[in-house]
């Protein structure tokens, strides 16, 4: 029987990100794109019950990011949650967690450029093409920054989520005095169920947690510097949704177009701040792309590295390491959807509901691993569990949509296959080349060994 061999944590010293920026790359995958649009479909979905669908939203985050906080924490490699999969319930489970990642929620890129695309060009007062040409400009400069590694895309991203912060603080504060309490009555217009529907959509404004867990070898002290960097983000990202939403439902009385940070501005400074609002908005998506560039290409690395990707993209899976390879990878998948996107007239709705399913696979996995690899009766385990149930809830609400990772699981179980007969086959033959000799063959092998 081979014995699996567990990643190991990487010096104390040995990471370049802080508490700062950890809490900077934390509020750019989390908070990220949503403020820029999700005001505006909530209030649409429940009216002034939106802010319910927000705290609810936030509230069943926070044993989700404290869960892979955790486990970030104790196994910090840029497998992230397919590692701890990996360790928890073998290697077909892994390798379909970190292809749901890769391959589906990198389908999230060209929503995110182009919803970015959509601010600069009603700056501009544009066309659609105008608005694609702009998205695909977009994707680059996140590839750029991620190549050439953390010395450069670190500080870019501090630069970048700074300016989110301060953006959201300039909305809020511009449309306060515009405020009108009385626009929160009727409070439930549409009932309950429009508040899961916006809840639903939130969805995607609170996702996130996970994406930083692939850089967790790349933080100093991760013990110490994950949990922190992750509650500054949680109050960080709560507090700019809960403000976001009050005003757009008390400053725009249900008058809100599709770019509703203009909208708040226009209400508090008339035509003063809407170009700011379209710069500021384009450097905003900068850094969402930024934080999950990184994120994809360290795990694409660690999959080429764990043999269920070709190896020769595996370069730079390691602390410290950068995987251009791997980004390259990241970069034509990038680019191939957003061709999909332009292909089908610019319709977001159905990619956003791919990315957000395999999230859910994601979560559901990833909260199970929390649950066999953390302390029983840790906050961090009763944390997994809570995480778990959440997980159920969001499957239920992606029905259909899940046959998008089933279809990447059914993958994940053909690779798993054809590598075990390979490695049948070679020993069969004697050849005296082993395939066991990687991480990923080792931990393979121990999973079909323990079935």
């Amino acid at each position: 029987m081979t014995t699996a061999v567990r990643p190991t944590s990487p010096p104390v010293a040995a990471g370049r990100i802080g508490v700062v920026l950890g809490s900077a790359l934390y509020v750019a995958a989390v908070l990220g794109t949503g403020i820029l649009l999700l005001p505006t479909l909530a209030v649409r979905a429940a009216g002034p019950a939106s802010l319910l669908a927000v705290a609810a939203v936030l509230t069943v985050s926070v044993p989700l990011a404290s869960a892979f906080a955790a486990l970030a924490t104790r196994h910090p490699d840029s497998g992230g949650v397919a590692t701890y999969v990996r360790l928890a319930l073998g290697p077909t489970p892994a390798r379909a967690t970190g292809y749901w990642f890769f391959f589906g929620v990198c389908v999230g890129a060209p929503v995110v450029a182009l919803v970015g695309a959509q601010y600069v060009v009603a700056m501009l007062g544009g066309s659609q093409g105008q608005v694609y040409l702009v998205g695909a400009v977009l994707l680059l400069p996140p590839l750029v920054t991620n190549a050439v590694g953390l010395r450069l895309s670190g500080p870019v991203q501090l630069v970048l989520t700074g300016l989110l912060v301060i953006l959201v603080v300039l909305v809020v504060l511009a449309s306060l005095p515009s405020s009108e309490p009385a626009a929160l009555r009727p409070f439930l217009p549409h009932g309950w169920s429009g508040v899961g529907a916006a809840a639903s959509l939130f969805v995607w404004a609170f996702a996130g947690w996970e994406a930083v867990t692939h850089l967790a070898g790349e933080f100093r002290d991760p013990r110490r510097t994950i949990p922190r960097a992750t509650a500054i983000a949680l109050v960080v990202v709560g507090a700019a949704y809960l403000a976001l939403q009050y005003v757009a439902v008390t400053a725009l009385d249900g008058s809100v177009s599709d770019v509703p940070l203009m909208d708040l501005v226009d209400v508090g400074l008339p035509g003063a701040g809407r170009v700011a609002v379209a710069l500021v908005a384009g450097i905003v998506t900068l850094g969402v792309l930024g934080a999950y560039f990184g994120a994809f290409a360290k795990l694409g690395a660690s999959l080429g590295r764990d043999g269920d990707l070709p190896r020769w993209i595996a370069d730079g899976a390691q602390p410290g390491g950068v995987p251009r390879r791997a980004l390259l990878v990241v970069a034509a998948l990038s680019f191939a959807y957003f061709a999909l996107v332009v292909a089908v007239g610019g319709d977001l709705e159905p990619f956003v509901l791919v990315h957000t399913s395999c999230m859910v696979g994601v979560y559901a996995l990833g909260s199970a691993a929390a649950v066999r690899l953390l302390e029983r009766g840790s906050a961090g385990w009763w944390c997994g569990m809570v995480a778990c149930g959440l997980a159920l809830v969001l499957a239920a609400l992606a029905g259909w949509h899940l046959l998008v990772p089933l279809g990447l699981a059914i993958v994940a179980v053909v690779v798993g296959r054809v590598r075990s007969a390979r490695h049948g086959h070679g020993h069969a033959h004697g050849s005296g080349q082993g395939t066991g000799t990687g991480v990923g063959d080792r931990w393979e092998e121990a999973g079909e060994t323990t079935g």
